[in-house]
């Protein structure tokens, strides 16, 4: 049985990064590991995990092979009609192959390949000790750790995230002799760097974990993070709220401290009244503390720092925590009072001095974009069009603001506390006012990949509208996305967008959305002053729509007819609008081939779908649920396989295939059967069809397979008869048209 001994290897260092240090420490970790793995050597990971605190990256690993098993080796040499003379005897290249390898020739083995019998020789040699290959170990792990910015320190060529400064490498209870970075490994780590003096001596990589926490160092993570965790909620319960302990802030708290000390500190009461997101942004963005929340979510005003150290004097910390945010709330405070002062219509009229983008004109014109198609969108939903219009003309006043300026992340937010003050909107009901002010601020939703859509009507059809301009700007402009480069965040826009349409339920015509934003962009790119004199957008949009859908070709007609609409509108921007509609509409849909996969839907179930292009995204999502019914009925893999077949036998088809089916060419049963079966299966799933039920549709065509199986068993569809092969094709036809009217479901079919 193989002797399995602990490993512990620590590095030692300053200050590492804080953002970085989960990352260091894991990638420290898998390399040590691999490394090992790579050579041969068993490992008993357990459940050992990366250690770590600001100051050191350990791997603590229960179990390691103290040798390697043996190594077995193969190295194949010329083939015998080379190596072997007319007398049998060792040409050269035989005996070169064999003094290489150091061993006379006659002591070589055979094998054979393809091409022929070759000697070969074999050797097993036994495996090295653990100890003598764990320094190669170290330093293959130390070469794989992505350092994003390497520093030196000394005279020396050494680089590393921060200056290392001890090494402990222990296998079992003995030292591992190696080096890194200057320093040579032994037994002796470091604790607390305030609250313990002198070294932290390792008797065996078991009692690593104690011994430093007995010299004021938790190098587990997740002990840290619970002790945090701990004291920030008790700390918060003993002021009368409880704390906000946001994910990444206490990430980042665990990273900073080595022995989390929680001190309770307030602030205050007139901050208060300055938006309480401000506020948390302060603490926690600029500072890593943790605001406290009243029993109604709202912020009081006490707040909880992590010290990294049991001081005897946490009074003195506690000032110094207050005295370092109470400049951040003051100037908070002071802008915001500022901003009300200033009012929404005077920081609206500033964005006609701020350049959204070259050639899409200032932040003023895409706001004039943005109402429009909120106005638009708003009674499709059922949402007032004047107070989408209205809210959407304001949803970008607060760019202009001070707060915003110097709290970027409250865009929206702040311009929903100034709508809720500001009087240029009295004349709006309370309702109306309340609706408009948080429609602003959700308008910005989704704000990240795992962030709620909007959540009122109102904020739904801003968010759609923002993001639909933004799509179609962005292409307009030629911004599109290349490789890991998206300036514009046009891929997370149109991910934002599918999701709030799906999520909403709401049932829009996103061709005719696309198109509405894509001509308003043409428009303004190709003539900037053409715009506001537009007034029937709604009949260019028609056309080329009915162009996108029925021709492409139908294109060279623009000129003519939209000449009666607005003779600057020219076929080259016609055109360019016209391109535009289906390549957003795909960008859009590839952006929903990930959002699928994370359901857990099927890629075949998303593809049958896409390749119908269905309009309505909310129909999309319809469609994607049914086909995965679908695909659960034992008929479903038949009828899938027989869908795909008729579609290349109408592909292959050497004849005009006739609109109509002819009952009187039917010559054998199957297909008389058949042809009755798809008849009432075309009466039973049109009223389904038409509903959007599509799961009760697939489940009536699901009963076609016996007729489907008898058809394909007793007909040949290339009949030597003409007209009888033509009938037959018609009929397939018909058939395919009504399987594939929910989804391509040839696609399911392997």
């Amino acid at each position: 049985m193989t002797d399995m001994q602990p490993l512990l290897i620590e590095l030692g260092t300053e200050e590492l990064p804080v953002k970085a240090l989960p990352g260091l420490a894991q990638a420290f970790f898998d390399g040590v590991v691999g490394a090992l793995e790579k050579r041969g050597i068993a490992v008993d990971r357990g459940d050992a995990k990366p250690l770590y605190t600001p100051r050191r990256l350990a791997v603590l690993l229960p179990g390691v092979a103290t040798t390697q098993p043996e190594q077995r080796s193969e190295v194949l040499g010329p083939y015998v009609n080379i190596a072997l003379d007319a007398d049998g005897q060792a040409t050269r290249a035989l005996q070169g192959f064999a003094q290489k390898a150091g061993v006379e020739w006659t002591a070589l083995e055979r094998t054979s390949d393809q091409k022929g019998e070759r000697f070969v020789h074999r050797a097993v040699s036994p495996g090295a000790q653990t100890s003598a290959l764990l320094p190669a170990v170290l330093a293959e792990a130390i070469d794989a750790i992505p350092v994003p910015k390497p520093m030196r320190w000394g005279a020396h060529g050494w680089a590393f995230a921060r200056p290392v400064h001890w090494l402990v490498m222990l296998l079992g209870d003995e030292v591992v002799a190696a080096d890194a970075f200057g320093c040579t490994a032994g037994r002796d780590s470091r604790g607390h760097r305030f609250m313990h003096d002198g070294p932290v001596s390792i008797a065996r990589p078991g009692d690593y974990v104690g011994a430093l926490r007995a010299a004021k160092v938790l190098v587990d993570p997740d002990e840290r993070r619970a002790r945090i965790v701990d004291e920030v909620t008790t700390a918060a319960a003993a002021a009368g709220g409880s704390a906000r302990i946001d994910a990444d802030n206490l990430s980042q708290v665990t990273c900073l401290v080595e022995w989390p000390k929680a001190v309770a500190c307030s602030f205050e009461r007139q901050f208060l009244a300055v938006p309480q997101e401000a506020l948390v942004a302060t603490m926690e963005a600029n500072q890593k503390f943790f605001p406290v929340l009243g029993e109604d979510g709202r912020l009081m005003e006490h707040f909880i720092g992590i010290a990294n150290v049991d001081s005897t004097d946490e009074a003195e910390v506690r000032k110094g925590y207050e005295r370092v945010i109470r400049p951040r709330f003051a100037d908070a405070q002071f802008f915001f009072v500022e901003d009300i002062r200033q009012g929404l219509p005077s920081m609206n009229a500033g964005l006609a001095t701020v350049t959204y983008q070259a050639k899409l004109g200032t932040l003023a014109d895409k706001v004039r974009r943005v109402a429009a198609l909120a106005a638009a969108i708003a009674p499709k939903v059922g949402v007032d069009a004047a107070l989408a219009r209205r809210a959407a003309e304001l949803s970008k006043a607060d760019l202009q603001s001070r707060l915003v300026n110097e709290f970027p992340e409250l865009q929206g937010i702040a311009g929903r506390y100034y709508a809720l003050q500001d009087p240029s909107l009295d004349d709006l009901s309370l309702d109306d006012r309340s609706a408009l002010a948080n429609a602003i601020d959700e308008a910005w939703q989704p704000r990240s990949s795992g962030d709620d859509i909007a959540l009122s009507s109102l904020g739904k059809v801003m968010a759609i509208a923002e993001r639909l301009d933004t799509l179609a700007g962005g292409f307009a402009a030629e911004l599109k996305p290349t490789g890991n480069k998206d300036p514009f965040a046009l891929r997370r826009n149109a991910l934002g967008l599918a999701r709030t349409i799906i999520e909403s339920g709401f049932d829009l015509d996103l061709i005719r959305l696309v198109a509405d934003a894509c001509v308003r962009n043409s428009l303004f790119i190709e003539l900037p002053s053409l715009e506001s004199r537009v007034e029937n957008f709604s009949e260019i949009v028609d056309f080329l729509i009915s162009a996108n859908a029925a021709n492409p070709g139908a294109a060279s007609s623009l000129r003519t007819h939209l000449t009666k609409l607005q003779d600057d509108f020219t076929q080259d921007t016609a055109k360019r609008a016209h391109a535009l509609i289906s390549e957003i509409y795909d960008f859009i849909l590839d952006r929903l081939k990930g959002y699928y996969v994370d359901k857990g839907v099927p890629p075949q179930h998303f593809a049958a779908v896409a390749a119908l292009r269905p309009a309505s995204l909310y129909d999309f999502d319809r469609r994607i649920d049914a086909i995965g019914s679908f695909a659960a009925l034992p008929e479903a893999e038949a009828l899938a396989a027989a869908d795909k077949r008729i579609r290349n036998i109408l592909r292959k088809a050497d004849i005009e295939v006739p609109a109509q089916v002819d009952p009187t060419l039917f010559t054998e049963p199957a297909e008389r059967a058949l042809a009755e079966a798809v008849e009432a299966v075309y009466g039973e799933t049109t009223q389904a069809l038409a509903q959007g039920d599509y799961v009760d549709a697939l489940a009536r065509l699901a009963r076609l397979r016996p007729q489907v199986d008898a058809f394909f068993d007793a007909v040949m569809v290339n009949a030597d008869d003409l007209a009888v092969r033509a009938n037959r094709l018609a009929l397939l036809k018909r058939l395919g048209g009504r399987l594939g009217s929910v989804a391509a479901i040839e696609q399911l079919s392997g």
